[in-house]
């Protein structure tokens, strides 16, 4: 059998937060994920040189680090950071109780007890900074100050320098010199990636890559109807002009960059959020770029379905997807490979809920069977699974920064003989395409089309605005009025402007606290515009686009349910209970492959609390033997539920557990029919009226976990009180 080629590939990415007009940034995601992910998965490589893999760095990335490195830049986040705690007025005080717990609560502030006092100080869910701030010292705030720094510092780097470990086990009452001392710190470590990363590449490890410049969504530039045809009939803007000269600089400028800072041109290219069209390939090539990546839903709607998945989510014609193609138009030629979702998503989202050496294990078996499942197809090449995600956005989820799991996966992977990790571009020239489509299918890694980024009247409102600003920069240009320093300036604000990450927030796909910000960043990036031209600046974009109130995790119970634990589904007992529908909570990812559970119920009556569980298919038939439900609560902390017994004559079986061991006589009940829906006292819960409860629920089998309602965080909801529905009946 022939070893399996791995083609781990990570995607480097951050918006351009940057106002390079008025030298503001308002942001700080370059700064924290560098010293903690950029940095981090660059060392992660470096202990492992047997290991080969792909790492894609968007070039608005690189400027960004470059601009705190080697240009004295800040952001709003470390200006506060900066400031002795003792002299922060007001605002920034209220500032750091704002934005200074933006981390994972659960894997990056409550593992440090100083960090979560300081968390429960601040009363996140029930006081706005203004009335938590009078229980706040000068010692809190500066404990403060270096934690939300501290906390985003990589596991390695702690392993790496005996100080830091020092700094970290301290973990309370640091002086202003120390604070200074970690400040420092972090931009030693900003200060070794971009090095880093040409240190692997030179040494042949891993193949860097790169992204149109600002991050645009090719196809649309070049023609937005092509969003039809995945989505037809969707709303356009009300302009469709092409701007394929915009297209064609952002790859141009990309691939000057590259060169420029590691030494040669890039061979590989990973379109913004994979989005490809027929149109765009000629100019890619046009740039010299060898090879392109997208999802494997491109593939099977590029051949009509043959390389597709059954809905059991098998894969028809294995042999196909692991393997790269060709794509012409004209004389004009790339080979492009095909991401396994289902693989790539299990690193994303799913691992991190599981033991690291076991999920590890798992993913090399995993490979193993694709290994077996096309031996015998593939005339003499082995196959090459590409597995492709972001490489910063998933590792504050797991436990430990995902620094297990990595380091078994690297070791294991490099070792074994049946696992060859690999470079794309070694594999395409020693195996190259023999396979061509037709004509390549228009659309993103995310469900095959471009719903993210266009047709939502938000996205539609703000192509419009690019419209109007690029229209007043071509008649500048024409003018003759204005320096080429000038339009070059203003022409950069306006490329910024046609970046993915904008339209990512607008509309109802993702949301996040930040909506706001992210539309006022777009707008002034097409204000800047005007502003260095120095011209007015239409009073429309002083206007927000995004309307839409921020998307609710759940709603809350509005009524106590009557509910008989029987598994059947009676609409009446739920009608007024909380509900969760599974959606992107993360909200810098997308979860592709779709989960077990389809709905989750929560409510209660005075003495029980219910849950609700719906699946795709009848309840009964998708659990089986070896699954197990577990109710797992923050708040009460310590008390989760088992549900087992699946597919079972004897009935489902309960276990409730306190700090993980079996309690005493609880009240539960558990059936499952067409849903699962259980029951537990509030008494065995030990709560009382008032008292907040947090909890989700997790589906395993054989251990494993398979999903999770929320996906991340909790459902949070209180215990009524004796007068709930009478309150509920005046609100």
């Amino acid at each position: 059998m022939q070893p399996v080629s791995l083609a781990l590939f990570w995607h480097q990415h951050q918006p351009y937060y940057p106002d390079d007009v008025s030298g503001e940034c308002l942001m700080p995601w370059v700064r924290l994920h560098g010293t903690k992910d950029y940095y981090g998965m660059a060392m992660h490589l470096l202990e492992v040189p047997e290991f080969h893999c792909t790492i894609n760095l968007v070039p608005s990335l690189l400027v960004q680090i470059l601009r705190y490195t080697e240009h004295g830049g800040s952001d709003r986040h470390l200006d506060v950071s900066r400031i002795p705690a003792g002299s922060l007025s007001e605002t920034d005080a209220a500032y750091l109780l704002d934005y200074f717990f933006m981390a994972n609560v659960d894997h990056m502030i409550r593992p440090h007890a100083r960090y979560f006092e300081l968390y429960q100080q601040r009363g996140v869910h029930t006081d706005d900074a203004t009335a938590a701030l009078p229980r706040f010292s000068e010692q809190d705030l500066r404990d403060l100050q270096v934690w939300n720094n501290l906390t985003w510092f990589h596991p390695i780097a702690f392993e790496n320098n005996p100080e830091l470990q020092q700094f970290l086990e301290k973990g309370s009452g640091w002086t202003e010199d120390e604070k200074r001392w970690l400040l420092d710190q972090q931009m030693d470590l900003l200060r070794q990636i971009i090095p880093l990363h040409k240190q692997l590449s030179d040494r042949g490890q891993v193949e860097l890559t790169t992204t149109p410049f600002y991050h645009p969504i090719l196809p649309l530039l070049w023609d937005k109807k092509s969003a039809r045809q995945a989505m037809p009939g969707c709303d356009l803007p009300k302009h469709l002009d092409s701007y394929r000269e915009d297209a064609v600089t952002q790859l141009e400028r990309a691939v000057s960059f590259h060169e420029q800072h590691f030494g040669e041109k890039p061979k590989g290219l990973w379109p913004s959020e994979g989005s490809v069209s027929q149109d765009i390939i000629a100019a890619i090539a046009d740039v010299g770029i060898e090879w392109i990546a997208t999802d494997e839903e491109i593939l099977a709607h590029s051949t009509d379905g043959f390389v597709s998945r059954d809905p059991s989510g098998h894969l028809r014609h294995p042999e196909m997807l692991y393997r790269p193609w060709q794509v012409a138009d004209g004389d004009k030629s790339l080979q492009m490979i095909f991401r396994d979702h289902g693989l790539s998503d299990l690193i994303g989202f799913h691992y991190q809920r599981s033991d690291p050496l076991a999920a590890a294990e798992d993913m090399l078996g995993r490979l193993q069977g694709i290994s077996r499942a096309v031996e015998g197809h593939s005339a003499g090449r082995p196959a090459l699974v590409p597995i492709i995600l972001d490489g910063e956005n998933c590792w504050e989820y797991y436990p430990d920064g995902g620094v297990k799991f990595l380091r078994h996966f690297y070791q294991q992977a490099a070792s074994r003989s049946d696992i060859n990790p690999v470079r794309v571009r070694d594999t395409l020239r020693e195996f190259p395409a023999t396979d061509h489509i037709k004509k390549l299918f228009a659309g993103s890694w995310i469900s095959h089309n471009f719903a993210i980024w266009i047709g939502h009247h938000e996205d539609n409102t703000a192509w419009d605005r690019v419209h109007m600003a690029r229209e007043r920069l071509k008649a500048a240009a024409a003018s003759g009025d204005y320096s080429p320093e000038t339009l070059s300036k203003a022409w950069e604000e306006l490329y910024i402007a046609e970046g993915s990450d904008w339209y990512w927030w607008y509309g109802d796909d993702h949301s996040s606290a930040l909506d706001g910000l992210f539309d006022q960043l777009c707008r002034k990036h097409l204000q800047n515009v005007y502003t260095v031209l120095g011209e007015p600046v239409p009073s429309v974009l002083f206007q927000p686009i995004t309307q839409a109130e921020r998307r609710l995790i759940h709603t809350q119970p509005r009524r106590l349910s009557v509910v008989r634990v029987d598994g059947r589904r009676t609409y009446f007992e739920w009608i007024d209970a909380g509900r969760y529908e599974p959606g992107s909570e993360r909200g810098t990812m997308t979860l592709v492959s779709e989960g077990i559970i389809r709905e989750l119920f929560f409510g209660f009556d005075h003495r029980r609390l219910f849950l609700r569980i719906d699946t795709h298919d009848k309840a009964s038939d998708t659990f089986g033997p070896t699954d197990e439900v577990r109710v797992r609560f923050a708040s009460p902390e310590g008390i989760e539920l088992r549900i087992s017994g699946f597919g079972g004559d004897d009935g489902l079986t309960a276990k409730f557990l306190r700090n993980k061991r079996k309690a005493g006589k609880a009240h539960v009940d558990a059936a499952v029919d067409d849903i699962l829906e259980i029951g537990v006292a509030f008494e065995s819960l030990r709560v009382v009226p008032s008292d907040p409860m947090h909890f989700f629920v997790e589906v395993l089998r054989d251990g494993k976990s398979l999903d999770r309602a929320p996906s991340e965080g909790s459902i949070e909801i209180s215990v009524p009180t004796p007068d709930f529905e009478q309150l509920m009946w005046q609100a």
